[in-house]
């Protein structure tokens, strides 16, 4: 991709009327540009979505979901049939290595007392959700490329595209994930760093007696849990030391898993010792970023992941993803002129997300290091999504 960067044209309009935004270009199509796509359609505008990859369907291991997530989903009209297939559930429970309780937590309903406080889902469920909905509100969708140049005047931005294709937009959108492309374009220069730890990732079996997340502590690795993600599947994961890199990827070795998964008990054990020898195994090391200034230039931002993406420690990922989303499409179709609702925006965002990310730090530093003096990543846990009820 072009390394092209915007011309430096980064004053939206002089003094005069708002020209509400019209017509939106998105750029990724996972979680956070789907969602974006819909709040922007139902509030009327023109949409355009471009995702990179020339398939577009829901892949990938289970997604934990916590209420703002779920109220989120609500409000671009896909919460039903997303919950027809995850599973719904108000509790964590904290386990020692062996499987022995070490507490239960009520989880704090981060999207209202009517809708459940978590719901374990397969991601690919979500996103196959998603794409049927984008497609059916009208929004064109264009597969197999991405942007290669921006160009902005006060009123618009004027885009091509890596086909020779080009288009011109009121408001250009990245949501292309934790590596975007998106970012560097528009001149940010933040980029993702390693936490220090890693993630292996299957789906498994649904045990009978698994009813909610849980959470193993104290064994040989950082942590091992698992959830229900359908009446029949769960998720299940181990963090880890970042091993050697040539591991990553969505076919690591199950011989591996089996050999760093040892010692923990419960139903974590039970789970490792059912799965069969040829279970695809995802394996990450975990990255973050915090884009600490303002996500746009002009009329071009970036959201979601690309511009805020923690460790998966309170399940908030997403939820953050797809808060940005609903909020940038209503005030960006609101009565603001552009440069106004975006600023608005970042001060909604900004605080909302590094509270998020600051603590999803400090849990990983506990767990890496678990004889830190006060750690308590039970209280952290519950401050955090007490915080989230209040409005995104």
């Amino acid at each position: 991709m072009s390394t092209a960067r915007l011309t430096p044209h980064f004053c939206l309009r002089s003094q005069g009327s708002p020209m509400p935004v019209q017509k939106v270009l998105v750029v990724g199509g996972g979680i956070t540009g789907s969602v974006l796509c819909l709040a922007l359609a139902q509030r009327g505008a023109e949409v355009e979505l471009v995702e990179i990859s020339p398939q577009w369907f829901g892949v990938g291991h289970g997604i934990t979901l916590q209420g703002n997530a779920l109220k989120a989903l609500r409000s671009v009209g896909v919460l039903d049939r997303v919950l027809a297939r995850a599973v719904p559930f108000d509790l964590m429970r904290l386990r020692h290595a062996d499987g022995e309780l070490l507490t239960e937590l009520n989880t704090p309903h981060t999207g209202g007392p009517e809708l459940p406080s978590t719901a374990g889902a397969l991601r690919s469920d979500l996103q196959d959700a998603l794409c049927d909905a984008v497609r059916a509100h009208g929004v064109r969708v264009r597969l197999g490329l991405s942007v290669e140049r921006l160009d902005q005047t006060p009123d618009h931005v004027a885009v091509a595209f890596t086909d020779a294709t080009t288009g011109r937009y009121d408001l250009v959108v990245g949501a292309d994930g934790i590596n975007s492309a998106m970012r560097a374009l528009i001149g940010i220069d933040a980029e993702p760093r390693p936490v220090g730890m890693s993630i292996f990732r299957v789906v498994a079996e649904r045990p009978a007696e698994m009813d909610c997340a849980e959470v193993y502590y104290g064994g040989p690795r950082f942590k091992a849990g698992y959830s229900p993600i359908s009446p029949d599947q769960c998720y299940a994961y181990l963090l880890d030391e970042n091993l050697d890199t040539t591991l990553i990827g969505p076919r690591a070795p199950f011989d591996l898993l089996r050999e760093r998964g040892a010692g923990y008990g419960g139903t974590w054990g039970k789970i490792l010792a059912s799965l069969p020898d040829d279970t695809a195994v995802d394996y990450r090391w975990i990255e973050a970023i915090l884009v600490d200034e303002p996500w746009h230039r002009g009329r071009v931002m970036v959201i979601g992941d690309a511009a805020h993406a923690c460790p998966p420690l309170i399940a908030q990922g997403a939820a953050m993803c797809m808060e940005d989303a609903v909020l940038l499409a209503e005030l960006a179709t609101g009565d603001e002129p552009t440069e106004k609702a975006l600023d608005h925006f970042m001060a909604r965002r900004l605080p909302r997300v590094r509270m998020v990310l600051e603590n999803s730090l400090r849990l990983a530093d506990w767990e890496i290091h678990p004889d830190t003096p006060g750690a308590d990543p039970a209280r952290i846990m519950s401050e955090t999504l007490d915080s989230l009820t209040a409005a995104a």
